[in-house]
């Protein structure tokens, strides 16, 4: 058995979390490579280390004293280094960093909390420090190469029982530091697993995993134990964010499970996300999630369905504007274009100008002040009058269903409705499914 553990910004962010950190790997004899992130916030109020780090990268872009942030960011690693008493001369590595600051590029400055919170972590621990520089390739499209790092990776691998990798970041094609998308420290994580050839993938955060609902809307919503990628897919598109979804690529092509779990509750189950497992919800749906601030354009035609390539015209409009669509329900002689408010309420009247002018269409609305709700689950295809049940359930508490929308593969319904029935529309879904009541 071979896992990877990845740890996030929150269960780095102090000594306290470090030690929290050992306890979890002295645990488990398998948990032998260690991924880490940047020392996240510590309390509401603080700062992430990485985004101090973009702060003194701007200092430095504008030629103001960085000083300032520069005491920030050198004190949190200062103080993890003497809380723990360890040896790091790491004091050193700061200053010497500091110093060379305007030599350094944006990616360099920012991997940097990843680079010297891996090196404690790794004396704290007695694990050797492998550097992602030396591992991760990039080709010049910015894509992983893969062939490279496994190579690269299964040399350090054969060379060292246990180590600690910093995520985040690698080496691009032509030799510099290149960075993944915040959250990428999930990414780095997922790399090792696919190129080591894991049985797991752990990623420690500070959520026992995905809940079923969001609980600021739903008390006490109940935990997903098991979900499969293409259920977090479509979670994660709608808001339920627990990992960065790139990260879900490299383990998915893998079949490598990936488990989430908490690093200040390890006792607690956290969820598996593997696309086919054996274990079976009790219930018709996985989860629950939504987002708000949605705008939908009404277009009718008499005899529009005789007309080829209508469609493709108001598609093409928003291509000119870059306006992504998130759904496209459509009738016989109608369809709505779904799109997030903040797209498109710059350059709404102009492309409504552009519809009339090249669509003549008899009718043309907007609705704003939208909100989508998907309901998620591979067991809804199984279980006949799913559709019928949701639809229900919301016309007896009096919601006003604007839009609906269901995947070809049937593992989710989206319902469009009023932002002011955003919440009732969560809680009357949930209550329907789950409420206590076991399929």
């Amino acid at each position: 058995m071979l896992k990877i553990t990845k740890f996030g910004g929150s269960s780095v962010a102090n000594a306290e979390q470090f030690k929290k950190i050992k306890a979890i790997i002295q645990q488990d004899p398998t948990r032998r490579y260690i991924v880490v992130s940047a020392p996240g916030k510590r309390f509401a109020a603080d700062n992430k280390i990485t985004d101090l780090l973009y702060l003194l990268d701007a200092h430095r872009k504008y030629h103001v004293d960085a000083s300032s942030v520069f005491k920030l960011i050198k004190n949190r690693f200062i103080e993890i280094k003497n809380e723990l008493d360890l040896k790091q001369p790491i004091e050193k590595e700061l200053d010497a960093f500091y110093t060379n600051l305007n030599q350094m590029s944006q990616a360099v400055i920012v991997s940097r909390g990843e680079y010297f919170c891996a090196k404690l972590m790794a004396e704290y621990l007695g694990y050797a420090f492998v550097d992602a520089k030396d591992i991760i390739r990039f080709k010049l499209d910015k894509s992983i190469d893969w062939d490279a790092t496994s190579a690269k990776l299964q040399a350090k691998y054969a060379q060292y029982d246990h180590f600690v990798f910093p995520g985040f970041y690698g080496t691009s094609a032509n030799g510099h530091i290149q960075v993944f998308p915040r959250g990428g420290g999930d990414i780095t994580g997922a790399i090792l697993a696919k190129c080591l050839h894991a049985d797991v993938y752990e990623n420690w955060t500070d959520v026992s995993g995905f809940l079923m609902a969001d609980p600021t809307i739903v008390k006490n919503p109940k935990g997903i134990t098991h979900i499969t990628y293409s259920e977090l897919r479509e979670l994660s598109y709608m808001g339920a964010s627990v990992l960065h979804e790139e990260a879900i690529f490299p383990v998915k092509e893998a079949n490598i499970p990936i488990h989430i779990l908490n690093t200040n509750r390890p006792q607690d189950a956290g969820t598996i996300i593997q696309e086919h497992s054996k274990v079976k919800s009790g219930y018709p749906i996985t989860g629950i999630a939504g987002k708000k601030d949605f705008m939908s354009i009404y277009v009718y035609k008499k005899h529009m369905s005789n007309e080829v390539g209508f469609i493709r015209k108001a598609l093409s409009i928003l291509e000119k504007y870059h306006i992504s669509i998130e759904h496209i329900p459509s009738g016989i002689d109608s369809f709505n274009i779904v799109v997030e408010k903040k797209e498109i309420e710059e350059s709404l009247y102009e492309i409504l100008a552009h519809f009339k002018d090249e669509l003549k269409p008899d009718k043309l609305t907007v609705q704003e002040d939208l909100a989508l709700i998907s309901t998620v689950g591979k067991n809804m295809s199984d279980k006949p009058g799913t559709s019928g049940k949701l639809f229900g359930a919301l016309g007896k508490n009096n919601i006003n269903i604007v839009m609906i929308a269901q995947g070809s593969d049937e593992i989710n319904i989206t319902v469009g409705v009023k932002k002011k029935d955003f919440t009732k529309t969560v809680q009357v879904i949930y209550d329907t499914f789950v409420g206590g009541n076991e399929e």
